[in-house]
């Protein structure tokens, strides 16, 4: 056994251990892994992972250092899967003669601990549906770097916004546009383009619904977000876009003293989610703001591993996508 697969498996013994001798809430650096508690033979209904938004106060104080995130993700709370954000390494890829040197540092601290790299969710690289053709090539063109270091550290998608300017109409046909040129880009590289429903018309289920169906591209697809509908019922919104789903954005801000999210019924929600047949991973997303972010990731996640075991007797039998 070479030595980066002995760390590998010190790490997920030792948080194995200490999900066996902690009782309550787990202390830092002692945190239970994700596991499932699935029908015997059966995979769980769905995996879990973090996405970096979740410690975006750490990490905008600079008390965490992004390329440590994995590591953090495994370490602090047992979650083996992490979700990118491209704010925090755009001044380590200004372009994308450093996707090589970022690509095999990040790949090697995921691997060291064992943990798989899901999406990049990029913002701040221009609007796909942007009016003016010169502009929507330039932001397509933008995108491309994180696609290829998306590529680099073994992602499915990265998940990109559709933003745009116009009518209702225009806007559709504009950011079927620039998702289609990207998407056939993303494509090339064996990734899916993923659009989350991140503010204006795209926090309307129909019409991200309506777009997916104009790009007409196999590896185009959505992120459903439980939050981020504003003036748009969510539940509504998440049944019309999980048709085109390839993950889910678990979003939180407040918990109850029972545990469940006050703004989301959580067990509704993930009805809706899994009867859409949807089995990937469903990415912890904690945006609250009264309790630290490291006790919001670790109470959205028990709440995710408990609805997890109370709905698997009503979803084990159907069959789902990966």
């Amino acid at each position: 056994m070479n030595s980066l697969a002995t760390r590998r498996q010190i790490l997920k013994s030792a948080a194995l251990a200490a999900g066996a001798l902690v009782a309550g809430p787990p202390a830092r650096g002692m945190t239970q892994p994700d596991t499932a508690k699935p029908l015997p033979g059966d995979k769980p209904l769905f995996e879990i992972s973090l996405a970096q938004w979740s410690l975006h106060r750490a990490l905008q104080s600079k008390s965490l250092d992004p390329m440590d995130f994995p590591a953090v993700s495994a370490r602090d709370y047992g979650v083996f899967a992490v979700e990118y954000v491209n704010s925090f390494y755009k001044d380590k890829l200004p372009d994308s003669t450093g996707v090589a040197a970022l690509g095999a540092d990040l790949k090697k601290r995921c691997d060291d601990v064992g943990v798989a790299s899901v999406l990049i969710m990029c913002d701040g690289e221009g609007d796909l549906g942007d009016p003016d053709e010169a502009g929507r090539l330039k932001a397509v063109d933008r995108h491309k770097k994180w696609a290829e270091l998306a590529r680099a550290l073994g992602c499915h998608s990265i998940r990109v916004n559709a933003a745009s300017k116009g009518t209702r109409e225009e806007q559709a046909k504009l950011a079927a546009d620039g998702l289609r040129r990207l998407t056939e880009f993303c494509a090339g590289l064996g990734l899916c383009c993923i659009v989350e429903n991140h503010g204006g018309l795209s926090s309307h289920g129909d019409w991200l619904a309506d777009v997916m169906k104009r790009v007409g591209h196999p590896n185009v697809g959505t992120l459903p977000d439980f939050g981020n509908f504003y003036e748009y019922d969510r539940y509504k919104g998440v049944e019309e876009m999980m048709p085109f789903a390839r993950g889910v954005s678990a979003k939180s801000h407040v918990f109850d003293d029972k545990g469940n999210e006050t703004g989301t019924d959580y067990a509704r929600m993930l009805r809706i989610v899994l009867k859409a047949g949807y089995r990937g991973r469903i990415g912890i997303e904690y945006e609250g703001e009264k309790t630290p972010e490291p006790e919001g990731i670790r109470a959205t996640r028990k709440l995710l591993e408990r609805l997890r075991i109370e709905l698997t007797p009503e979803f084990a039998a159907k069959s789902g996508k990966p």
